[in-house]
């Protein structure tokens, strides 16, 4: 068993950047991911039963854009109060509180019995889901090595489309059971079933993150931790005890924005609620597109719809899980720019070429725009967020991440069911070509790429800065990072 001296907050976060986790490790990455995967069946599974609910309640064209965009609504404060909770709380407590929400709330959305109570309950499941997804991704963050963290934070794009290829498989024995009525009612509520299973399964695995435990609760406390999870004997030193910091003051949002750091936290936001307001626009509305593509009756437009989700999301499976084994060896920046240049070029041909073209090749065209999106922004904007800070700031700077997230989702959300009705099919996409395009300006502007950097290590003079704002004292493991060549790089150089 290897022996770890442990003298400040930065020996802990040291050794768990340069170790496996060989005891629990992969398994705790894959149930914190598993949260992503009950984030994304609850934000899509509504989209299967999308035209049963309009119909069964008498939505308008507005109504229905309040629905869908309500759960953006509550995931948006969410995320904004998430990324407080989970630096001051922790990343377990937060994870357990997420899930309690998300169970009642999807129970509470199926039995939903008019547009105002369905509406409070879809603002309680995004609220939940706001909450997870910046916790989930700190964690994984902070539980595994350099070599390995890029690929598996971006692991999450992958478990959302295989979550929304899951609401049409789900939703396929419910339709054929004769429950096309009130599909949409199975189908979210079933959401309830895989939250319980992942919240029972957090309750037994996960522990608490060792770099934020050595911030807040000090070295013994994160000592422990490693004790429990990696195969290492671990002794505080008595001369390390002054210099832990059990400080419970909270980050303010003002210190990703500050000198050294407004950069990144300008580019993340940009990818982040571009590719939402893209996928938002697009993605959620699969069902609907493919039964406008297939045509034919009722019956068959339900049935291309289910099929569809699974289709499409399948090419959102692929580019997701391709991604994340290139992230170490591409980079974040170069993947979000290869994705968006996929996005914008066939979201440009699809809505070009119109209806003037087979079905079935308009469906591929959306298939390779979900491939360039998952590939790229669709996973590089909350990991960008993610990545791009040190512990004490992870907390703010992706629940600041996922906040954009839902900006961008409301705006494609009520975006595309109006334009749709009002332009059509093919201009509406067309018109979306715009949203990548903003994407690629912003990185050609801001080259900032956290893939192969020391993000602990904080730029002086900002260190100071921050460390007072944060409660503590100016930390000695702070220094000056070299960068240079970038917009990024020159603001965090200065």
């Amino acid at each position: 068993m290897e022996s770890l001296t442990v003298r400040s907050k930065r020996d802990i976060i040291d050794f768990v950047n340069s170790h496996d986790n060989p005891n629990r490790g992969k398994t705790m990455v894959f149930i914190a991911l598993g949260g992503i995967y009950i984030d994304a069946y609850d934000f899509t599974s509504l989209g299967i039963g999308v035209d049963s609910l309009q119909a069964q309640l008498a939505l308008s064209a507005f109504e229905l854009g309040s629905v869908t965009a309500i759960m953006a609504f509550g995931a948006l404060l969410g995320a904004f109060g998430g990324g407080y909770l989970t630096d001051r709380l922790g990343r377990f407590k937060t994870f357990i509180l997420d899930l309690i929400l998300l169970v009642v709330a999807a129970i509470g959305t199926a039995l939903s019995w008019d547009l105002w109570s369905l509406l409070f309950f879809r603002f309680l499941l995004g609220v939940g889901v706001g909450m997870d997804f910046p916790v989930a991704l700190s964690f994984i963050a902070e539980f595994t090595n350099s070599q390995t963290k890029g690929k598996y934070v971006n692991l999450w794009q992958a478990m959302w489309y295989i979550a929304a290829a899951c609401t049409g498989l789900i939703a396929l024995p419910f339709y054929f059971a004769g429950a096309s009525e009130n599909l949409w009612r199975w189908v979210v509520g079933f959401g309830a079933v895989p939250a319980l299973i992942i919240l029972i399964l957090r309750l037994i695995y996960i522990d608490e993150s060792p770099m934020w435990a050595a911030q807040r609760l000090g070295l013994h406390e994160a000592a422990k931790i490693l004790e429990n999870n990696y195969d290492v004997r671990v002794t505080v030193s008595p001369s390390g005890e002054d210099t832990i910091t059990t400080a419970r003051s909270r980050a303010a949002l003002s210190s990703i924005f500050q000198k050294g750091l407004r950069a990144r936290t300008v580019l993340s936001s940009i990818i982040a609620s571009t590719q939402s307001m893209e996928y938002f626009a697009v993605g959620f509305y699969l069902p609907s597109i493919t039964a406008l593509l297939f045509g034919g009756s009722p019956q068959e437009g339900a049935v291309y719809g289910i099929l569809g989700a699974i289709v499409f999301n399948t090419f959102g499976i692929v580019g997701g899980t391709t991604q994340s084994f290139l992230t170490h060896r591409l980079g974040i920046w170069r993947l979000a720019f290869i994705g968006y240049c996929i996005a914008a070029i066939s979201l440009f041909v699809v809505g070009l070429i119109g209806e003037s073209v087979p079905a079935y090749l308009g469906a591929l065209l959306i298939g390779v725009f979900i491939f360039g999106h998952s590939f790229g922004p669709g996973s590089q904007g909350m990991t960008m967020a993610t990545l791009s800070y040190p512990t004490q700031f992870r907390g703010i700077g992706s629940g600041w991440g996922q906040t954009m997230v839902r900006v961008g989702s409301i705006l494609g959300f009520y975006m595309f069911p109006l334009v749709l009705a009002s332009a059509g099919l093919s201009r509406t996409l067309l018109y979306l070509t715009a949203v990548p395009l903003v994407g690629l300006m912003a990185l050609l502007l801001i080259r900032w790429d956290p893939i192969g950097r020391d993000i602990e290590q904080i730029p002086e003079p900002e260190a100071a800065a921050f460390t007072v704002q944060g409660g503590e004292s100016p930390s000695p493991a702070s220094g000056v990072e070299s960068e240079s060549g970038s917009l990024a790089d020159k603001e965090e150089s200065n």
